[in-house]
């Protein structure tokens, strides 16, 4: 039977749904999050942002073909060109300017993540940095249809975060994880059982950095 992106999960099913379930999420849904943990986050994800935008350009160095090339040049345009000047449009609607996230230094958890998914795509080859970038790419799509299928979540103007969850739940980024579930499966279904166990200990560990990514948030930690 071929691997596919949900074997990746199930093999690290709590780790998974510690992440997409973590307090920070929950709290963010039920509308009781700390403003304060939330722009710590926010400033944070520029910064994310930033060394996300240096992993496409890294995928394109590592694409074998004309196709992966084009998606790899796509994804960094997109975050350069579009995904960073909102970013930091959002974040000024929450009093952080652009001069304070040009000055931000790095969050230990921030370092570590983003560094673990350059260093992986740097020692390995184009699925191993799609499968570091995984929990990001294809688990805040994931989050708010999760957000969205609880009771507990609060939308609309009682949820000061509800534009956050329409962001993830919108027509182009669920279309952005749906292409790039489609990538990472077709890429999956010709490895070996030997391969794939290398694959989940990336996914593994991306997803745990993940997890420490909201720790850092919830506890404005540096």
């Amino acid at each position: 039977m071929p691997y596919r992106f949900d074997h990746l999960k199930e093999a690290c099913q709590q780790d998974w749904q510690s992440y997409i379930e973590h307090r920070f999420v929950r709290e963010l849904g039920d509308a009781t999050l700390a403003p304060e943990a939330f722009r710590h986050y926010l400033k944070q994800d520029y910064l994310f942002l930033i060394q996300f935008a240096r992993a496409f350009a890294l995928a394109a160095y590592k694409s074998p073909t004309l196709a992966d090339l084009k998606q790899a040049k796509a994804g960094l345009q997109a975050i350069v060109d579009v995904e960073l000047d909102l970013h930091v449009s959002y974040c000024q609607e929450w009093g952080i300017s652009e001069e304070t996230l040009a000055s931000l230094p790095e969050a230990r958890a921030t370092l570590a993540y983003t560094r673990y998914v350059l260093d992986t795509g740097n020692r390995g080859d184009l699925l191993d940095l799609h499968v570091a970038l995984a929990p990001c790419m294809v688990g805040y799509g994931e989050i708010a249809n999760w957000l969205n299928a609880r009771s507990e979540t609060v939308r609309g103007e009682k949820n000061p975060y509800d534009a956050w969850i329409a962001m993830y739940e919108s027509e182009e980024f669920q279309g952005a994880m749906q292409a790039e579930l489609d990538w990472l499966n077709g890429q999956l279904a010709d490895v070996t059982p030997a391969r794939f166990q290398q694959l989940t200990r990336i996914f593994s560990e991306a997803t745990r950095l993940e997890i420490d990514f909201w720790e850092m948030g919830l506890h404005q930690s540096d």
